[in-house]
Parts: structure tokens; C-alpha cells; sequence
């Protein structure tokens, strides 16, 4: 808002120095250069005399000037330093910054909501350096943003305008994670709209949200106190199932992860049966399940099952062993 007014009252700056140019030079007949000088002297009171005679309407212009420049100037003065004292530049710069960021996106996520739920999401996205920004409003959620330098938004994210700001039109995917479902609704159905292709991933705080979520057009919907209230009943049922599943998924000190990759066109793994390509041999890993590009779901695929371009393997194994079968994937 500081920033505004002070470009507002540059130009009225400016519009007084054209203005007073202008009569100088036609009603006066000074020269322009020396209109110019007339003015920026006059304007600024220091005491210079008059550098030609001038007419009963020429002090007239004078005064004019004289009452509006030492308004205007003053005014400026005031709000730019104001400006330096609040720090208000180095935030309009700083959100220059963010928007000149969010601006070179591509293929990224936009994370609605930067709740209990959205900056767990954030927490994980950033720690496996994918690209997202997050929308908020929330003065308390965008201190933490801050601390976090996370990009973020600071609009409604039920508007188109904020979905395009976001990059919604170069976006991989987006999540709406704010508290209310009526609202996760709302952003699933406006980003459809803009985006019919977009993957919608959208939190549900009950069963029935999640119905007119995937009605709306949401590609998944999580519910979250579902899910903790199911994996908690597990650790009761099946203790050593869970256990696996948090070393797998979640334990980093390990070294043991569960990931997915995709076959690629120039993949030395495409057209080839796992017997063929050795990979529990040659790399040490565990071929969980396979996800053909038609859909279709493996679970514990037999050897003899063959590799597709863009099929997307499930491999539960080693970090570097990992990052090994990644180079020729």
C-alpha cells in the first residue's frame, strides 16, 4: 500500500514539473530547458531568483507551483522514508522477489492451505526438492512461511485469478488443504475449470466431503483423521506390519525406502521381463508392485512379467541401490 502511494505521488511530481514546463515556456515564453530550471527551483525553494522577469501571470503559475510542489514534495519525502524505517521496501522487494520465482515455475504443486495438514505436505515435498508454492492468507500461517522461505501467495484460494497467479496452467498437480471442505470444494471445481487435465489431490475431514470432493472432480481425496484413526487400530492389530511400513516409508536412518519410477522410452529395462533384467541380482532390490500404463495394478509380479514403456515399478530397497537402478531407468 506505501508503495503505491509513493508512485502515485511521483507522478503528481512529475504531472507539477510538466505543468509548470509547459506555462513557463508558452505563457512566459522561457525556453524549455530554462522552464524546466524555473521549475525544478522553484519546486524545490531554494532561493534562486528569478531568471527571467515574469508577468503578472507568470508569479501566478509561480505560486501554483510553489502550493502543490512543497505538498507533493513533502508528502514523498515523508513516505519514503517511512517506507525505509518500516522496512516496507525491502517487503515489496522481497515479494518482487517471490512473485519473479512463482513466475518460473513449471511442473510444480500448488499446496492450498498451509495448516496442521499443508505444511506437513510442504515439510515432505521439500525434503525430496519438489517444486511448490502455497497459497494462504492466514497472518499467523504466512509468519511461518517466512521462517520456512517457502514460496507462497497471499490471496483467496477459491479465485481463479490466485490459481493462475499460482501457475496453475504449468502446475503438475494441486492440493487443497484448507480447514473447511465446502471451500476444498470450491478450489477443486475452480481449478478443474481452468485446468481439466490437473491432478487434484484434495483433504476430506469426512466421508461425505469425499464424496462430492471426487464429484467435483478431485483425482484423490486423503482423509486424514480416517486414515490416523485406521493406522492406529493397525499398531494394535498388526504391530509388525506397521513397523515395516514406517522403516519403509518413513525411517531415513535406515537407508531402506520404498519408491517408484517410471520406465522411460530409451530405458534399457523396457520390452524385458524382471528375470531378464536381473534387477534383485544386480541391484539388490524387491520389485513390490507394478502399475502398467493402462492402470492396471501387479502386486507381487511373477519373473516372467514384462516391462512396458511407462510402466511405473513399485521397489522397495537400499537408497543407493536406488539411485543406481534411477540412472538407467
Amino acid at each position: 500500500m506505501e508503495f503505491r502511494k509513493l508512485i502515485t505521488t511521483f507522478i503528481l511530481l512529475i504531472f507539477t514539473i510538466t505543468f509548470g514546463t509547459v506555462c513557463y515556456n508558452k505563457i512566459e515564453g522561457i525556453p524549455l530547458f530554462d522552464s524546466f530550471y524555473m521549475t525544478i527551483i522553484t519546486i524545490s525553494t531554494v532561493g534562486f531568483s528569478e531568471i527571467y522577469p515574469l508577468s503578472k501571470y507568470g508569479r501566478i503559475i509561480t505560486i501554483i507551483i510553489i502550493s502543490i510542489g512543497i505538498a507533493i514534495g513533502a508528502y514523498t519525502i515523508g513516505t519514503f522514508f517511512r517506507m525505509i524505517v518500516e522496512g516496507e521496501f525491502q517487503k515489496t522487494l522481497g515479494r518482487r522477489r517471490l512473485e519473479s520465482q512463482i513466475n518460473k515455475l513449471r511442473n510444480h504443486y500448488i499446496i492450498c492451505g498451509f495448516g496442521r495438514i499443508g505444511s506437513l505436505i510442504c515439510k515432505e515435498l521439500y525434503s525430496h526438492n519438489f517444486k511448490f508454492v502455497v497459497i494462504e492468507n492466514d497472518p499467523e500461517c504466512i509468519e511461518r512461511l517466512e521462517m520456512e522461505k517457502y514460496l507462497y501467495i497471499t490471496l483467496d484460494a477459491t479465485s481463479e485469478e490466485t490459481l493462475l497467479k499460482a501457475g496453475i496452467e504449468k502446475a503438475k498437480g494441486i492440493v487443497p488443504a484448507v480447514k473447511s471442505d465446502a471451500d476444498n470444494v470450491f478450489i477443486t471445481l475452480t481449478a478443474k475449470g481452468l485446468r481439466p487435465d490437473i491432478y487434484i489431490l484434495s483433504r476430506s475431514s469426512d466421508e461425505k466431503s469425499e464424496i462430492k470432493l471426487l464429484r467435483a472432480g478431485a483425482t484423490k481425496v486423503v482423509t486424514p483423521y480416517l486414515i490416523g484413526g485406521r493406522r492406529m487400530a493397525q499398531a494394535l492389530i498388526r504391530p509388525t506390519v506397521v513397523d515395516f511400513i514406517d522403516i519403509a516409508m518413513m525411517n531415513k536412518h535406515l537407508g531402506l525406502v520404498m519408491e517408484e519410477t517410471q520406465i522411460k522410452e530409451k530405458s534399457r529395462l523396457a520390452g524385458k521381463s524382471l528375470v531378464e533384467n536381473n534387477l534383485r541380482k544386480e541391484f539388490g532390490l524387491i520389485i513390490v508392485a507394478i502399475k502398467k500404463h493402462s492402470g492396471e495394478m501387479i502386486f507381487n509380479p511373477i519373473a516372467e512379467v514384462k516391462l512396458e514403456v511407462n510402466d511405473v515399478i513399485v521397489i522397495l530397497g537400499k537408497k543407493e541401490d536406488l539411485l543406481r537402478l534411477n540412472k538407467i531407468v
